[in-house]
């Protein structure tokens, strides 16, 4: 499948949850594609290829969720979901061979994004926010996930609501864990580095991104901190901060 036709797939996948009522919202690269269309071309910069469709989805609606991919065509990997403790779902399509990974209730890697009761935010993706935090609690950060981060910063503003980048949000989830402040001002700093020498990006476009970043670091400062993130904090870095992913390093990859 070429890439509009992967979108193609996501898009009406997402439709045919929607008019069921099921919360289906795409997350990973092709989230990015959909919300940032004016910026998507950095992108094509890195050759990027998809190779399956990731999905957000709640537990409680998991057998929904089978239901409806099942009668799509999609066998599931039972195996995976129970390995998983319920928060993962593998599917092949054997037709067509499109793989599907749908993350129930959160995507837990380095850090865990949780979307309780988010997913009703936008029609089609997860929110801005978990799309932010979902590239920055990468530790082992890669060049594809710094430029989808410099994408949704160029086509969006940082607000305290989800009209925007909730940064506010974002700032709460930093005030309360150290682990995922260290991380998350760690990365949004080399988003910031690169972007200033990215040739793919014009004059205005670095000067926006490093406002922004400026400005989600400033914000993130002022958000007051929890007791237990200032006594995290005396510990620094000589503790691990971060879970290692292991096996799901290939996967971190991909999304």
């Amino acid at each position: 499948m070429d890439k509009q036709a992967f979108e193609a797939e996501g898009d009406r996948l997402v439709a045919a949850a929607n008019a069921e009522g099921v919360a289906l919202r795409l997350l990973g690269a092709l989230a990015f594609a959909k919300r940032c269309p004016r910026h998507s071309y950095l992108q094509e910069t890195l050759n990027r290829v998809y190779t399956d469709i990731d999905f957000a989805a709640y537990g409680k609606q998991v057998k929904e969720v089978r239901a409806l991919l099942s009668r799509e065509g999609f066998a599931e990997d039972e195996l995976m979901y129970v390995e998983s403790e319920g928060s993962r779902m593998v599917l092949n399509h054997p037709g067509t061979d499109l793989h599907l990974d749908v993350f129930l209730d959160k995507l837990e890697f380095c850090h865990t994004v949780p979307w309780g009761g988010r997913l009703e935010t936008h029609p089609s993706t997860i929110p801005l926010a978990e799309m932010l935090m979902q590239k920055m609690q990468i530790v082992q950060i890669n060049e594809k996930d710094i430029i989808d981060t410099i994408m949704l910063l160029l086509e969006h503003p940082l607000t305290d609501d989800d009209v925007g980048v909730n940064v506010a949000l974002v700032a709460r989830v930093c005030a309360k864990d150290w682990g995922w402040w260290r991380t998350l001002t760690m990365n949004l700093g080399k988003v910031g580095q690169m972007a200033a020498s990215y040739e793919a990006l014009g004059d205005d476009e670095k000067r926006r991104v490093s406002e922004q970043v400026e400005a989600a670091l400033a914000r993130i400062e002022r958000e007051p901190k929890s007791f237990a993130w200032k006594m995290r904090a005396r510990i620094g870095d000589r503790k691990k901060w971060y879970r290692d992913v292991g096996e799901l390093a290939d996967k971190v990859q991909e999304i």
